[in-house]
């Protein structure tokens, strides 16, 4: 008996398997999205149970005009990124030879 996680095929939802494979994508991008959501809940209580921070401050927070510009900067790259290959416009780039097996480059 083969106990291998690989042993059975792959989940189908779609006729496609691009499409399968993009909702593994997503699927993977909400679970790494609650453990940053869960952790950072965590710090801002654990801050202002010891009195680091007050959450009135947090909430009313507002950067000045130069970290607004950098936090635009790096939205506007995020969905940038994340929409080029939605565009159809995404570069191939290949694997790096060190993840590929050995003997395949």
């Amino acid at each position: 008996m083969n106990t291998t996680p690989h042993a059975q095929p792959e989940q189908t939802f779609f006729d496609d398997p691009a499409n399968d494979r993009m909702l593994a994508m997503l699927m993977t991008l909400a679970a790494e999205f609650w453990v940053v959501s869960d952790r950072l809940r965590a710090m801002e209580t654990l801050l202002a149970e010891r009195g680091v921070l007050r959450r009135e401050d947090l909430d009313h927070y507002s950067p000045d005009a130069e970290t607004e510009k950098t936090i635009a900067a790096e939205r506007r790259a995020l969905v940038q990124s994340l929409m080029e290959p939605v565009l159809g416009r995404e570069l191939s780039r290949g694997a790096p030879d060190s993840l590929l097996p050995e003997g395949r480059s």
